[in-house]
């Protein structure tokens, strides 16, 4: 598929499964989706343009290169901000903004109830970070934001995706790259995909409710 990229690099097939498990425990999994937000992004910048840069080592001249553009990344609340200190740690010149949304369970349609984006000086990439593409609802209400807020090119990184939620994107956003470690089945009758790995803002977050035992 054009502009969809499923990484299938064995340490992203490693710790997906971890990811996956039901036992894995609140912090492990905080982990994970650290190591895999690393990778993924390390994926999505293969685009990103560079200029040259000359510097002084201690022992002479070295010819390199720094980031040209502008960049933002923009999670989506709540689960998104799980991704978020990891990419900024490979681009801690990146602006951070965010956008939240949370799924009406009856009509599974994204229902806004917060946006945070500046009104003017658009960035040239922004990367929009949520660990799963389902229906592609809150992806595309994310997308159709920062594309009116202006940003050149705009990229997505998630964890897990659905085919639906990518033709979804796809049918109204085609030129939006796509960046997931796995690409599932589909979506169940509640819209959750399957087998993905259940509510990521949950388990990230410790949110689950306890059962008796």
């Amino acid at each position: 598929m054009q502009n969809v990229f499923e990484i299938k690099h064995p340490l992203v097939q490693h710790h997906l499964v971890q990811l996956r498990d039901k036992h894995t425990p609140p912090d492990v999994f905080r982990h994970i989706v650290h190591r895999l937000s690393i990778l993924l992004s390390y994926e999505a910048c293969k685009h990103l343009r560079v200029e040259p840069a000359t510097v002084e080592t201690p022992l002479g001249e070295a010819q390199g290169a720094r980031l040209q553009q502008r960049i933002a990344l923009v999670p989506i609340l709540r689960a998104g901000l799980g991704m978020v200190d990891p990419v900024l740690d490979l681009i801690p010149v990146a602006q951070v903004w965010h956008l939240g949304f949370y799924r009406d369970e009856k009509t599974h349609q994204p229902v806004e109830y917060y946006k945070k984006l500046p009104q003017s000086q658009p960035v040239d990439i922004a990367m929009i970070l949520d660990p799963m593409l389902a229906t592609g609802g809150s992806a595309l209400a994310a997308l159709e934001a920062v594309y009116e807020w202006g940003a050149d090119e705009v990229s997505l990184l998630a964890m897990i995706a659905a085919p639906e939620g990518i033709a979804n994107v796809h049918a109204r956003y085609p030129e939006t790259k796509l960046f997931v470690c796995a690409i599932d089945d589909g979506l169940n009758e509640q819209a959750f995909i399957m087998p993905g790995l259940g509510d990521a803002g949950d388990r990230i977050f410790n949110a689950q409710p306890q059962l008796d035992t």
